[in-house]
């Protein structure tokens, strides 16, 4: 008899687990694929840290949450500096002074990128914006919509951005300085050997069982409480219907060079090319000696049966759709529903070890759910 069962080994469950754990709780984490750590799985090929499910990258500005993460690995000092590439242009991200100033020959100080983007936007005011494409201009005008936003927004959701509803884009990050630096967070890093390491330390001296699915064997594990981080529609067997979501394919390649495009992340805006991103895997970390290199294209689709869910798609009708599932969940009090797909939204791993730890901090206090 197990005190908690916890349905995936991701970094929610695994954080419940190791502290439940130092409570002195008896805990059996399960997990459907072969290995451990969920989407922040980092698997180590030609001496490199591949991060098998996309880039995981680590900012926060909650000190208590950097500090946590920071008892399980050290962290290099990465800054995550995308750039975009359109045909044969290549511009930084988030879009700041160096996206301008490439962007238009003849800007040069902030003023004039401010005056620039407000002409532009001017020119193609919408009053109520329709559809994301319009939404898009009225924010950034239309070069930079129509070479930054356009082909990259569509190939992610799979429509056309004049087919998409305009809350989608509320803002776009732009910043009238020369800082390519993507987030604003006060803590940023990737952790020295790995995501995996993280999770394999979190999980010591704690009982795991690996290619072992929840609903083909829930009937033999004896439990007092379950911790379940799977797709919330799929526990209730799809009951009032499937919740969307976005997924994403991987073509990963091992190439025979020392280096291949200079940089961790760089995105493909122009619809033609079908992924939305590659990832040179060894660009994370700074002291890799490997003659070979890496390389990851992704490919964003719809998400079918088979696939693993990545995004979910919270638009009005799957958001209501969802909120059906959570009554449903508030009623089962040995179920704790945790993490992205238990509760249906995008976390950061900032955002679930905080949920993580406010649910351990919870059950201390006996409320569980």
């Amino acid at each position: 008899m197990y005190d908690y069962l916890i349905v995936g080994s991701g970094l929610y469950g695994a954080i419940c687990a190791y502290e439940l754990n130092k409570l002195g709780y008896k805990c059996l984490v399960i997990e459907k694929r072969s290995h451990i750590a969920g989407n922040i799985y980092t698997e180590n090929i030609e001496g490199i840290n591949v991060h098998k499910y996309g880039a995981h990258i680590f900012h926060t500005s909650n000190k208590k949450v950097w500090e946590y993460i920071n008892q399980f690995a050290e962290f290099n000092n990465y800054i995550n500096s995308p750039v975009a590439r359109y045909k044969n242009e290549c511009y930084n991200l988030p879009f700041n002074m160096n996206t301008f100033t490439k962007l238009w020959p003849d800007v040069f100080t902030p003023e004039e990128a401010m005056r620039r983007i407000e002409e532009e936007r001017s020119d193609s005011y919408t009053e109520n914006p329709k559809n994301l494409e319009e939404q898009a201009i009225n924010l950034v005008g239309k070069t930079i919509y129509e070479k930054l936003v356009k082909g990259y927004t569509e190939k992610q959701w799979g429509k056309k951005a004049t087919e998409l509803p305009s809350f989608i884009i509320k803002r776009l990050p732009v910043r009238f300085t020369f800082n390519n630096n993507y987030f604003n967070d006060l803590y940023q890093g990737i952790p020295i050997g790995g995501y995996t390491k993280i999770i394999e330390r979190m999980l010591e001296g704690i009982d795991i069982k690996l290619n072992y699915d929840y609903f083909e064997n829930k009937d033999q594990i004896k439990c007092k409480k379950i911790i379940y981080t799977g797709p919330i529609d799929r526990y209730f067997d799809y009951c009032y219907g499937k919740l969307e979501y976005r997924t994403v394919r991987f073509e990963n390649e091992i190439l025979d060079i020392k280096n291949y495009q200079g940089n961790a992340v760089i995105n493909y805006t122009e619809y033609e090319v079908p992924y939305t991103r590659i990832i040179e895997h060894k660009h994370f970390e700074f002291d890799v000696e490997s003659n070979k290199t890496v390389i990851s294209k992704e490919y964003s689709k719809a998400w079918e049966e088979g696939d693993e869910p990545y995004y979910p798609v919270n638009d009005e009708g799957n958001n209501s759709l969802y909120n059906k599932y959570k009554e449903l969940a508030l009623k089962d009090e040995k179920v704790i529903f945790g993490g992205r797909l238990g509760q249906y939204r995008y976390y950061d791993m900032d955002d679930v070890i905080e949920a993580a730890l406010n649910l351990i901090e919870e059950l201390k206090r006996g409320r569980g759910n």
